[in-house]
């Protein structure tokens, strides 16, 4: 027996639906999960990125080895700090030829390089007043030529972190909207195709929740799977993201970052049983000559 070629059309017109549905809920929860990871470690980028400001100190040529030692064992039992590393002339020769390419010392005939201490601080202390404060305290040292920290940048992140969280703060709530809207949009445009079979089963007597039930169903199975693929994506993206910067520590917290990705796994299924729902109720309140 030949299949009709209508029927055809229409599997698969609905199989290339449930496919866009699928699709745009597994885009959905990645991007919401996503600027959700982002939104709950804004404060810990903002800390990652204030913690690789340096302060430079650089000593006098005269400086006696003790006095370096000294200088460096004061910095490293102060409270704001959190690393040092020292740089010694020598090895400053080494880095500068490398980086240019050249020994610059073969035609100079000397080492003008100065050895220098880099200082990072814990992200509370990286303020403008604290970093000025704490470089003015260093220039009384006279063994100490001059001190160096990059100003701008410091400004930068200070004016600039808490904009960029409540910007972040509206994108997602934003994107949740958009999501919604999105989900919807396909889901409805699916559950009219249908519209003719939902308005024939209600004239036959069928209750509401009757012809409800299988298409609710369908579609939160279709969620259950976008939420599942969507999820697996989000671990292993964190994982990698965990692997390249593993100085941010994105699973040292790892039972908020179950409760973000559990959260966005519900939302994907709760926007899709709300859609689903409302959409076949729009059909079943339409007149017979409304649904043409």
């Amino acid at each position: 027996m030949k299949k009709n070629p209508e029927d055809n059309y229409q599997k698969r017109k609905l199989l290339s639906n449930y496919f866009s549905v699928i699709l745009i809920n597994i885009i959905v929860v990645i991007l919401t999960g996503f600027f959700g990871l982002i939104l709950f470690n804004s404060n810990k980028l903002a800390n990652h990125f204030k913690e690789q400001l340096a302060l430079t100190i650089f000593f006098k040529d005269n400086s006696k080895p003790i006095e370096i030692e000294q200088i460096k064992k004061t910095i490293q039992l102060q409270k704001a700090t959190k690393e040092i590393n020292f740089i010694s002339k020598e090895e400053a020769a080494k880095i500068y030829a490398n980086e240019i390419g050249e020994d610059f010392m073969e035609f100079l005939g000397y080492n003008p390089l100065l050895s220098s201490l880099d200082i990072y601080f814990k992200a509370n202390y990286v303020k403008s007043k604290t970093i000025k404060d704490i470089s003015t305290s260093f220039l009384k040292y006279p063994f100490i030529e001059e001190v160096q920290y990059d100003q701008p940048l410091l400004n930068l992140l200070e004016e600039n972190i808490e904009k960029i969280k409540f910007w972040m703060l509206v994108s997602s709530l934003t994107f949740i909207v958009i999501a919604f809207i999105l989900i919807n949009s396909s889901i409805r445009l699916s559950i009219y195709s249908k519209r003719f079979s939902i308005k024939t089963m209600q004239m036959v007597g069928a209750t509401r929740w009757f012809i409800q039930k299988p298409i609710i169903l369908q579609y939160l199975k279709l969620s259950l799977i976008s939420s599942s693929i969507a999820t697996i994506v989000l671990i292993i993206l964190i994982k990698r993201i965990n692997a390249n910067y593993n100085e941010i520590g994105l699973l040292q917290e790892l039972p908020f970052i179950s409760i973000i990705l559990l959260g966005v796994f519900l939302l994907g299924i709760c926007i899709t049983f709300l859609c689903s729902y409302y959409g076949v109720k729009k059909f079943l309140n339409l007149k017979s000559d409304e649904i043409y």
